[in-house]
């Protein structure tokens, strides 16, 4: 894919998946919206990558389906895992089971085969887990406080749907094509959190970007996490962190410079 998305900004931050710890699951960890795993039939017009989860239909915490499907060979795990993200009142928030991950690739009709389902999802919840971090990290440097107490309210996917940072780099990687990706990002979520303390509600954006594999043949994702401008206060802290990356930087490459050239004997 050319140059790494890290490359663009500091903030997109590498992500290596983990190991598979199914017994089921051959090869290297897949992502589950890639589509080397998984294609439409040939006679169907192919379709953007994306979630098979419809995440607009699971802000309202609908009952998923945990009946294997005809014909299905391989019986798959309905316990769904619950994850680190809160959601309200002191609960949080579940990921589909392998069977219920299944149904959904099967409902868009996606062919996949069944005994890499139960890798897909762990790197369906390793993802979400660390764009939680990421968004964690965000709240942390504007107030402690509200950090601890954040909520996930809603998400909804996006794919096919570029956010305006992705459409930049694009453009940006058709004119500089080796400092920049030429890739789009294979999906996109909006996170909409809540900050208990103030009420307030704030819209999140994430682009989830493939990058080439680790020398052992692990999947590694970019994840370009960041709160959308849809207030003064976003503006500010977006503007406050890339001026402190750009600084950063500056340093380093004078820290480099600096230091004296060794010398042969």
């Amino acid at each position: 894919m050319g140059q790494t998305v890290s490359s663009q900004a500091s903030t997109v931050q590498h992500v290596v998946a983990p190991e598979a710890t199914s017994s089921s699951a051959t090869g290297p960890a897949k992502c589950p919206i890639d589509h080397s795993a998984m294609s439409k039939p040939a006679a169907a017009a192919p379709a953007p990558a994306e979630c098979p989860i419809d995440h607009s239909k699971l802000n309202n915490i609908p009952v998923l389906s945990v009946e294997a499907q005809p014909g299905q060979k391989i019986p798959l795990p309905i316990e769904r895992e619950v994850s680190t993200i809160p959601r309200d009142a002191g609960a949080a928030w579940e990921y589909p089971s392998p069977q219920q991950f299944y149904n959904a690739l099967v409902r868009k009709g996606w062919e996949t085969p069944e005994e890499h389902v139960e890798t897909m999802v762990q790197i369906h919840n390793f993802l979400n887990e660390e764009a939680w971090q990421q968004v964690l990290t965000w709240e942390q440097r504007r107030s402690a406080d509200d950090a601890k107490n954040l909520e996930l309210s809603k998400f909804q996917g996006k794919p096919g749907q570029l956010s305006p940072k992705a459409r930049l780099f694009l453009l940006a990687g058709w004119f500089f094509p080796s400092k920049f990706n030429t890739e789009p990002p294979f999906d996109r979520h909006d996170w909409i959190v809540k900050r208990p303390r103030t009420g307030e509600q704030v819209r999140y954006v994430i682009d989830y970007y493939s990058a080439p594999p680790e020398p052992d043949g692990s999947p590694v994702f970019s994840l370009d996490v960041r709160p959308a401008l849809d207030s003064v206060d976003s503006i500010k802290q977006r503007i406050t962190v890339a001026t402190s990356e750009v600084w950063q930087s500056m340093r380093e490459r004078d820290a480099a410079s600096s230091r004296p050239e060794p010398t042969s004997r």
